[in-house]
């Protein structure tokens, strides 16, 4: 099975307007029927402050090929959001180790084709990274004042780019 499969295939937690559970459904039924749910976004510095940026695979359920300034991802059915945060961070890096997350706000994430409550963290990795090759087609990490001079040239993931305004503003 491929990764855009497997992806797909993963339940996840339904939630209504409070955050509160109200049901699991599959990731691909979520997606296709915009069913409200549980997201996170890390935003990842290294000790000497340049932020981890990548590019999503053209593999991804949503957002394929695009650039993206978080890390992070689906929260699992019955899983926390700090869980989901670590193990998200973890995965992408393609660490182990990784110091918790701490967490900075929520807020929910609408569009007319999404809907998720989105808790976004940050977290400071001083580990080598090995990107998780089926989530990250490239990345680097840059000093803020180069991404924020590359970020209007760049075609960028909505949610982790309202992550980045918000955590910068």
């Amino acid at each position: 099975m491929d990764a855009q499969s497997r992806s797909a295939d993963e339940l996840l937690d339904i939630v209504d307007e409070q955050d509160r559970v109200m049901g699991q459904r599959l990731r691909g039924e979520v997606y296709a029927h915009r069913l409200r749910h549980r997201s996170t976004s890390i935003q990842v510095r290294d000790p000497e402050g340049r932020i981890f940026v990548h590019r999503r695979t053209p593999t991804k359920l949503i957002f394929p090929s695009m650039y993206d300034v978080v890390v992070g991802g689906v929260v699992g059915a019955g899983e926390s959001y700090d869980a989901a945060a670590l193990r998200e961070a973890e995965e992408e890096l393609g660490v182990t180790g990784l110091p918790m997350p701490e967490f900075r706000f929520k807020f929910l994430f609408e569009t007319p084709e999404h809907s998720w409550f989105l808790r976004v963290y940050e977290v400071v990795c001083a580990l080598p990274v090995h990107p998780q090759a089926e989530e990250v087609a490239w990345w680097d990490w840059l000093p803020p004042d180069t991404l924020e001079a590359r970020l209007p040239t760049w075609d960028v993931v909505p949610d982790g780019l309202e992550c980045h305004r918000r955590l910068h503003s």
